[in-house]
């Protein structure tokens, strides 16, 4: 018995057609029949291509999209967090040597 396996589409091909659509002004029905997919599917794409104004539509499977500036805040976020922690164990180690030479 043979499993129906979900098609999986490069973000490539979601963004160029729905390009299809929106710059050739083609209608979804013929775009979606000449790339042989479903119209919902590309109904969903332009939505999702709509929403996140093209420029981070369709990033991957489990992938958020994210600015360059919201990557950077991610990482200074991130070395943040490391030079408190590093910070905190040195305040620790200095209370301990402080005590230990009295």
């Amino acid at each position: 018995m043979k499993k129906n396996s979900r098609r999986k589409y490069d973000p490539d091909f979601k963004r160029n057609a729905v390009l299809l659509c929106i710059e050739q002004g083609r209608s979804v029905a013929e775009v979606a029949d000449n790339l042989g997919i479903n119209r919902d599917i590309l109904y969903h794409w332009r939505s999702k291509y709509n929403k996140a104004n093209g420029l981070l539509a369709f990033p991957g499977n489990g992938i958020e999209a994210l600015t360059p500036d919201q990557k950077r805040i991610r990482e200074l976020e991130k070395e943040l967090k490391d030079t408190v922690m590093e910070r905190d164990i040195l305040k620790k180690a200095m209370a301990i040597f402080s005590r230990a030479s009295k």
